[in-house]
């Protein structure tokens, strides 16, 4: 079990290097920290109500420069970004779920499955949606609850021309009914020419501890024949190849990574850059602070209408993290194209 401490820090910028002030907890080190909310700068938002009251209901008010929400697929509300530098994001509130990353030459290096609904009877397929406060199966749905969710803006801002986000998640009837605490999680989204960045802090506003493991589940544009993943030789594996229920435990011995076929492996304590090769001549660099483990998946022959065309490389945080209340856990992710 991992615990966190409390962290201050400004979140990442619109810069290519993280700027947060991250801390990992340790047990007797912790120090009681402020509601995560305090620290979001917001000039305007706009509300979406919870799933139980009045879902899809958005009311908008001013937005940061390049920020705007209008009705995505399904009727359902959708932030765009759009940086001056040509590229541009797309966020579902329905799960917090960013759907579409376009650089200046008009490519989308994100991935959304054909078989993707827009109903929020399921969550959506592809983009990068949220594993939380479960990675995985277990004692709750799948992967948990938030990317079931309606988020809500709580924020925004533009740093020297990058649209910046903030959207925000808290407890409700329907959480608690599977998960009893209370907490308040924060994702701050920014672009900029070249880059996706990401920082969810998880905070908890119970009176009691908690624990939960998380992941950003990213789905990349790819074909999956010539994809290759860099940065993993040397780290313990679990690979849930052929039985996703008793993982055997290896540990990678390949400098380059390949998908010939089904591929359903975790990475534990894996380093802070990887790089993907996406087989459609893009070089990308994914780096991390906070998530200390790594899974690659394609279900190749499960999903056969569509497993050529995307890889997952997702961040992840297997062992539980256990926060105090008042406690906040913070991690990064930092997506660039060279």
């Amino acid at each position: 079990m991992v615990v966190a401490a409390p962290c201050v820090g400004a979140g990442v910028s619109g810069s290519s290097t993280f700027t947060t002030s991250h801390c990992l907890l340790w047990p007797q080190q912790a120090r009681r920290h402020p509601r995560a909310s305090r620290s979001v700068r917001s000039r305007g938002g706009v509300a979406a109500a919870a799933m139980s009251s009045n879902p899809g209901a958005v009311a908008t008010t001013s937005l940061a420069e390049g920020i705007r929400v209008v009705e995505g697929n399904g009727g359902l509300p959708l932030v765009k970004l759009a940086s001056p530098h040509g590229s541009e994001a797309e966020i579902y509130l329905f799960g917090g779920c960013i759907t579409s990353w376009t650089v200046p030459n008009g490519k989308d290096l994100l991935f959304v499955r054909p078989d993707a609904v827009f109903d929020k009877k399921k969550p959506i397929s592809g983009g990068i949606p949220h594993c939380f406060p479960q990675f995985g199966p277990g004692p709750m749905q799948q992967h948990g609850f938030a990317r079931n969710m309606d988020w809500s803006i709580a924020g925004s801002e533009n740093v020297e021309g990058d649209p910046v986000v903030t959207l925000e998640l808290k407890d409700s009837s329907y959480s608690r009914a599977m998960w009893d605490f209370s907490f308040h999680a924060l994702y701050k989204v920014t672009i900029n020419a070249k880059s996706l960045s990401t920082v969810l802090t998880i905070t908890n506003t119970d009176n009691k501890p908690f624990a939960f493991s998380s992941a950003l589940h990213t789905y990349f544009r790819a074909s999956i024949k010539d994809v290759s993943v860099k940065g993993l030789k040397g780290r313990k594996t679990l690979n849930k190849d052929p039985d996703p229920s008793n993982p055997s435990v290896g540990v990678e011995d390949r400098d380059m990574i390949t998908f010939p076929g089904f591929v359903d492996c975790v990475y534990l304590d894996a380093p802070s850059e990887l790089h993907l090769d996406n087989g459609l001549n893009d070089s990308i660099t994914i780096q991390n602070k906070g998530w200390s483990d790594v899974v690659l998946w394609n279900p190749y022959l499960q999903m056969e209408h569509c497993y050529r065309d995307f890889v997952c490389v997702e961040n992840a945080k297997i062992a539980e993290v256990q926060l105090e209340p008042e406690q906040s856990w913070i991690a990064e992710q930092h997506i660039s194209v060279n």
